[in-house]
């Protein structure tokens, strides 16, 4: 079983920076995807951007420019850079990372508040 932790999330003002942080209690360096997603409620899921292995590195139309995904494989950790925050950025954030023998698994989420 492998645990997904995040962390960073909070309440921000328009315009602001948070980078989110997700701890994998295994190893990613043989992880094929690492992601973020986002719900809103109301809403469905949505992938805001993947770090896949050999493959480029994806963002939603909507974060293009503004957040930025990376990894630490040294501290089995994903990030996700968040800049020039948007109330339309409020959601709770998911990390996802896939592993080709060990799984699909999901974080618990992190919420994002972007208001004034």
């Amino acid at each position: 079983q492998v645990h997904l932790v995040e962390s960073g999330g909070d309440l921000v003002q328009p315009g602001g920076s948070l980078r989110l942080s997700c701890a994998a209690s295994e190893s990613i360096l043989s992880a094929y995807f690492m992601g973020w997603y986002r719900q809103a409620p109301g809403s469905q899921r949505e992938l805001v951007a993947a770090l896949t292995s050999g493959g480029p590195t994806t963002y939603t139309d909507s974060v293009k420019g503004r957040f930025t995904v990376s990894r630490d494989n040294a501290k089995n950790t994903v990030h996700l850079q968040m800049n020039s925050l948007k109330p339309e950025d409020t959601a709770v954030y998911y990390c996802c990372v896939k592993w080709a023998t060990r799984g699909i698994y999901w974080g618990q989420g992190t919420q994002v508040t972007v208001s004034s």
